[in-house]
């Protein structure tokens, strides 16, 4: 699939201009968002996105609108997790409700830059090493092994990175916030605010995010305009997602394994991709293993939509049941 630069740059201003949308509608102003305007929102991105696929689909195909779809689904699942830790990293630093979303555009602008560099840097490596496939989902299986054990717990505390404690050692830092300045005067010297703090921890955080979102979309795609789409897209509303379900996020008990199992099945099926366009030497003397037939992409959205419900509907369930038995 060659997309010309045209559209990539189409692409990236469109993302651009859907950034600064949300700055100049409803982030520049601190305010707290009611579930009404996070709900309109949140609707609105996904809605871009649904229309991005249908266009996508139109101009290149089924084949290459599966993937994208099964791409956005995949991402925009990993990004509810990630959401626990953006509560987490908020609660620690005791963010008031009203600049959150100033902290968490922030990330996302640095969550695109990163993922852009991770999805270049995976696309080059792909190009020339077809054995990159045999890492990516190792690591998968790998995450979703650690995934499936880790739960999130509502008193659990952040715990600053090494650039935090860097930051923080070598720089002037108060404990106080300056409305959403991230810098202030104290006597007369000027100091990081925890706002700067936050937003750096947000940032690095989306580092760790990048680790696992990328290698697992390359396990539904290899054109990296896909790649990049469908994590901007994913991204894109997450600022209103965690507003709408931050409350409900501690409903979704089986979320961890949900996610684990998604992830398995997407390492599982990247090895088996490069057991067939094998070229180790050391294994079956560099030819292709053909043992386990190729998972279509197809399939992967029905199995990757499955997953997510059977996940949610049994959260709901236990939810449910929790309740009635403590009634």
């Amino acid at each position: 699939m060659h997309v010309s630069l045209w559209i990539w740059l189409a692409t990236i201003a469109g993302v651009v201009a859907l950034l600064a949308l949300s700055f100049f509608t409803h982030i520049r102003t601190p305010h707290d968002p009611s579930l009404k305007e996070a709900a309109i929102w949140s609707t609105f991105f996904v809605m871009v996105a649904l229309v991005f696929g249908a266009g996508l689909t139109a101009a290149w195909g089924w084949d290459r609108g599966i993937e994208y779809f099964a791409g956005y689904i995949t991402e925009k699942s990993l990004s509810v997790d990630n959401l626990f830790v953006f509560v987490i990293i908020m609660s620690s630093f005791a963010v008031p409700r009203i600049y959150q979303q100033r902290v968490l555009l922030v990330g996302v602008v640095l969550a695109l830059i990163l993922r852009t560099i991770f999805i270049l840097i995976g696309a080059a490596a792909i190009a020339h090493f077809s054995w990159v496939y045999y890492i990516f989902g190792l690591f998968l299986i790998a995450t979703a092994l650690k995934l499936a054990f880790e739960k999130h717990d509502e008193d659990e505390t952040y715990k600053p990175n090494f650039m935090v404690r860097l930051v923080q050692k070598i720089l002037p830092t108060t404990h106080e916030f300056d409305g959403a300045s991230i810098t202030t005067l104290v006597n007369g010297k000027r100091h990081l605010t925890p706002m700067m703090l936050v937003m750096l921890a947000i940032g690095m955080t989306d580092v760790l995010f990048a680790l696992d979102s990328i290698p697992a979309i390359y396990g539904l795609t290899e054109v990296p305009y896909i790649v990049f789409a469908t994590n901007a897209f994913a991204l894109l509303g997450l600022i209103e997602l965690y507003f709408l379900i931050g409350g409900w996020l501690k409903k979704l008990v089986y979320l961890n394994l949900g996610l684990a199992v998604l992830l398995g099945f997407i390492g599982i099926k990247l090895v088996i991709g490069a057991m067939h366009d094998n070229q180790l030497s050391f294994l079956n003397s560099g030819k292709p293993i053909h043992i386990i037939p190729a998972i279509p992409t197809w399939l992967s959205l029905v199995i990757i939509v499955s997953i997510l419900a059977i996940t949610t509907i049994a959260s709901l369930v236990k939810i449910r049941r929790d309740s009635t038995t403590t009634a």
